[in-house]
């Protein structure tokens, strides 16, 4: 059984994205295609901030793109020497929080500790951190359309036909795609079972009038290849 899935590949030590091995182990013949691009925005901001601990009580990464961005200050502002030296002891002397599993990967290689991976989403993790400390945000990145999308989802739906489920990944990703997939889809768009990474992406699909038969329990390649298992069998749910 085809599925699809709208976000970028992400080899992990295996060489493989662990979404298509997780949903190959149900039998689930998974396709990845990208909805979205990164645009970087205010790095020698977020490079200033980086520079001054003492002024934060902690950082929060949001996402896997929020610390490349902390990976692109450091590098293009010759500050990967002072911040092996002290800033990131200094960092780690503060609570590290960050959305999800794939987040907690990146940050450890830039060597901070990290916390709140297992909240499963920003919401939990809101509740988690909010109660306890003031917060400052910075927007480093924007999202904008994937020049590719729609040739790609082209090729997809010419070559493999209408999938048995779509999963998206962010609001964003829904609302670049949502038109071109529907008008792929045609009458058959009924007979697809929409899935969502978590529930902020599950209510933005509710929000244009689609079903969602599955919201991952938490954002991880396991938890979202079992909820499709289940919403792809007869009457199923998740």
């Amino acid at each position: 059984m085809k599925v699809l899935l709208l976000k970028d590949a992400k080899e992990d030590d295996c060489g493989q994205d662990p979404y298509i091995r997780e949903l190959g182990l149900y039998g689930l013949e998974a396709t990845l295609i990208p909805v979205l691009s990164f645009e970087f925005l205010s790095l020698p901001s977020f490079s200033e901030k980086l520079s001054h601990p003492e002024d934060y009580g902690g950082l929060i990464f949001t996402s896997p793109r929020a610390v490349e961005a902390a990976e692109l200050c450091l590098e293009q502002n010759n500050k990967t020497e002072v911040w092996e030296r002290s800033l990131k002891e200094k960092w780690n002397a503060k609570s590290v929080y960050v959305v999800g599993n794939a987040t907690a990967s990146l940050v450890s290689k830039i060597g901070l500790d990290t916390e709140g991976e297992t909240c499963g989403n920003a919401e939990k993790l809101a509740e988690y951190i909010c109660s306890r400390i003031a917060m400052e945000s910075i927007t480093v990145y924007q999202t904008i359309a994937h020049p590719g999308m729609q040739g790609n989802l082209n090729s997809y739906y010419s070559q493999q036909g209408v999938p048995a489920s779509i999963t998206f990944f962010s609001p964003s990703g829904l609302t670049y795609s949502l038109k071109h997939i529907q008008e792929l889809s045609g009458d058959n768009i009924d007979q697809i079972k929409f899935a969502a990474i978590g529930p902020t992406t599950a209510r933005a699909l509710a929000a244009q009038g689609l079903p969602v038969s599955c919201t991952a329990e938490s954002p991880t390649p396991q938890a979202l290849a079992t909820g499709i298992r289940k919403a792809l069998q007869p009457h199923g749910c998740c």
